[in-house]
């Protein structure tokens, strides 16, 4: 570099570029750009340049500049770097064109004059700029073309997850917060803590122009099973050296916790949790994702498509193996072109940061195509078996008895599979893009294509007194006590004396057992052609004291009757509904206490992207039966437009109670304290 200091000034023009590239809402004085769309930055001159010289552009990529590109004068084919000038009074216009499938990360750019010989007589110093992934480019491998797609899986930073049971499905407001203040940092921080960019970060920098490689980078760093992830993993309480799962409202606070703490995990995560954070670093990135929820999920260990459930006569569990069932499990969908596969396999891609299975020696799920997983192609990459099997694996419930064990029911899993729609705050159900309707040719033929094992019943020929069991239950409120009928119905031509067995379970949403809530053995005789209805009543005293978080009852029944070769099991998931929270017009959040006992260590806490980062307001002393509560905030909004704001209520004996609630936030009064217009029924 010598004194001819013709350059005296670059302006990256990232207010007009971040605008043209959709990342406005990210950062207006950084530039953040998508790759295969041009960007303009000016240089301030203070004379032309001289005869025969020549400006020239270099990039630095990498932890420590490993990677270098070289941006050609002058019009270059579609596959390189390459950048045109143009001389506008005492400014050059430089316009930079990138090819569809450059490296992702954060570059840093220095222009160079250059004498006609070839020796640089000036160097401008480093300016940084971010490259995303571009989905609205038709050459990128995410591209999407449908916009209003790109408004749900890139822009919008408001979403639901879904959660409960597949007949009690319940929706959860998560603030991605993709475009919140450094997020964009904070992911390249992530991809650059993973096991291949500590262990060779050049040989990492070259590998990301490929979604299907970063993506199933996120997917091991959002859990730290392996590495410097972002999330530690628990399903049992106690939660006291961190954050309960529950307690998240979006996954801004985590991905900030993480960064702030020097890569240290953020504790705890639960699927969901897991999921949503994943979905805001693709989303940042520039990958189309969405959260999907499956319910009655399979986690099949040894791969045979089949879970075997022991119990004995009194329904205690004596399964051994690692198999079992949720009642819910959530991953994300991303959108990409699979260049590594045959034909065929492009579009939505499963992929699951909970860690369940190693997957190359790591902790991760995926990317793999959905199409694969719906025609049991389980030898396409990445971990197709996994994959199939929670949505196709059978449940088998076996009771153990002293002359060997019986086969008593088979149970479907995948069900009901949901995302968020495209067109507002409801849900679409995405089960076919996963599978055949159930029981159709196509799908035994699928089957048999997966090599799973063909299950039949074991009891021969139907008997005509065989008895069936059914389970009722009201729509139960956490707090109250309620009903639940077990009926046992005799089609048969005789009276059939039967014992009955009833057992109320408290489990988590993964099914670990969390103690009894009620028992009852019972004798019973079912004349022909009649029913014999069994009540219990579950009192809010008795179910507490071993209910988990999750709020679920597994109430599971079995009759035997002396005269039939097999028994015979149903079982239901009972989820007992939370209280929703009331926010007023005037920034009030208000709750009343439910329960029939006290409330100790109430804490609000409130969060919404562009609005006010996640803030705790503790509620002092305790809360009476019937008794209401109400804090008050404000909210100094950073950005403009229709904004959710996200509220969860938690105590020592009532969690997970959640509100939500829109705010317009106009132009002119950006800055100023905003009211909410309504509230949002979370339900």
């Amino acid at each position: 570099v010598t004194s001819v200091g013709v350059i005296v000034g670059m302006d990256l023009r990232s207010n007009e570029n971040n605008r043209a590239h959709r990342t406005r809402e990210m950062d207006r004085e950084r530039l953040i750009v998508r790759r295969g769309q041009p960007f303009s930055i000016s240089l301030q001159m203070s004379d032309t340049l001289p005869p025969k010289h020549q400006l020239a552009v270099v990039l630095h990529l990498g932890a420590r500049d490993e990677v270098v590109v070289k941006v050609q004068a002058g019009r270059g084919a579609g596959d390189r770097w390459w950048f045109s000038q143009q001389a506008v009074q005492s400014e050059m216009l430089l316009t930079l064109h990138s090819p569809a499938d450059a490296l992702i990360g954060q570059y840093r750019l220095a222009v160079l004059m250059m004498s006609p010989d070839g020796r640089i007589l000036q160097k401008t110093g480093l300016h940084m700029f971010y490259l995303l992934f571009n989905p609205w480019c038709r050459d990128d491998a995410v591209y999407l073309p449908d916009e209003s797609l790109l408004q749900e899986y890139i822009m919008n930073e408001d979403g639901i997850i879904y959660r409960g049971s597949w007949d009690e499905i319940v929706s959860l407001p998560w603030n991605f917060g993709q475009f919140e203040d450094h997020v964009v940092d904070i992911c390249f921080e992530i991809l650059d803590n993973s096991r291949a960019a500590l262990r060779n970060s050049e040989m990492d920098t070259k590998s990301r122009s490929d979604p299907v490689y970063v993506s199933r980078t996120v997917s091991a760093m959002v859990n730290s099973n392996d590495d410097r992830g972002v999330l530690s993993g628990r399903w049992v309480e106690p939660y006291s050296d961190g954050v309960a799962p529950y307690r998240w409202t979006g996954s801004v606070p985590i991905l900030r916790r993480w960064s702030e703490s020097g890569a240290r995990a953020v504790k705890y995560g639960q699927c969901w949790v897991f999921a949503g954070v994943a979905c805001t670093v693709l989303r940042c990135l520039g990958i189309p994702t969405r959260c999907i929820t499956n319910f009655s999920s399979a986690h099949d260990v040894d791969g045979n498509l089949s879970l075997d459930v022991l119990i004995n006569e009194k329904l205690e569990n004596m399964t051994g193996s690692g198999d079992s069932s949720w009642n819910y499990h959530c991953w994300v969908e991303s959108w990409m072109r699979r260049d590594d596969l045959a034909a065929g396999y492009d579009g939505w891609q499963a992929l699951d940061p909970t860690p369940q299975e190693r997957s190359d020696g790591v902790y991760r799920c995926g990317p793999c195509p959905i199409k694969a997983i719906k025609e049991g192609e389980l030898g396409v990459k990445y971990d197709a078996p996994f994959i199939f099997a929670e949505v196709n694996a059978d449940i088998i419930h076996w009771i153990v008895q002293s002359d060997g064990r019986k086969r008593v029911d088979q149970n479907s899993v995948g069900r009901n599979i949901s995302t968020k729609s495209v067109y507002g705050n409801f849900r679409e159900d995405v089960t076919l893009q996963y599978k055949y309707p159930e029981g159709s040719q196509k799908e035994r033929a699928i089957f048999e294509k997966a090599g799973r094992r063909v299950t039949h019943p074991t009891n021969g020929e139907a008997e005509p007194e065989k008895l069936q069991l059914s389970i009722r239950h009201a729509q139960p409120v956490f707090g109250t006590d309620f009903d639940v009928i077990v009926e046992v119905k005799n089609d048969g031509e005789q009276d059939a004396t039967a014992q009955l067995t009833v057992l109320c379970l408290a489990v988590t949403y993964n099914s670990l057992h969390r103690g009894e809530c009620q028992r009852r053995t019972t004798s019973i005789t079912v004349p022909a052609h009649k029913a014999h209805r069994e009540v219990l009543r579950l009192r809010y005293e008795q179910y507490a004291a071993c209910v988990s978080e999750h709020h679920v009852i597994r109430v599971l029944a079995l009759a035997e009757s002396a005269r039939h070769n097999e028994p015979v099991l149903e079982s239901t998931n009972i989820e007992l509904s939370v209280p929703e929270l009331h926010i007023r017009v005037t920034g009030v959040v208000s709750f009343t206490n439910p329960l029939p006992v006290q409330l100790r260590g109430g804490v609000f806490t409130v969060e919404g992207a562009g609005l006010l980062p996640a803030t705790e307001i503790p509620v002092p002393g305790v809360l009476n039966p019937g008794e209401e509560v109400a804090v008050r905030f404000s909210i100094k909004p950073s950005r403009t437009g229709l904004r959710r704001l996200l509220i969860d209520f938690d105590s020592d004996k009532l969690k997970d109670v959640k509100g939500v609630a829109t705010v317009l936030v106009h132009k002119r009064s950006r800055l100023s304290t905003m009211g909410i217009f309504g509230a949002i029924p979370l339900n």
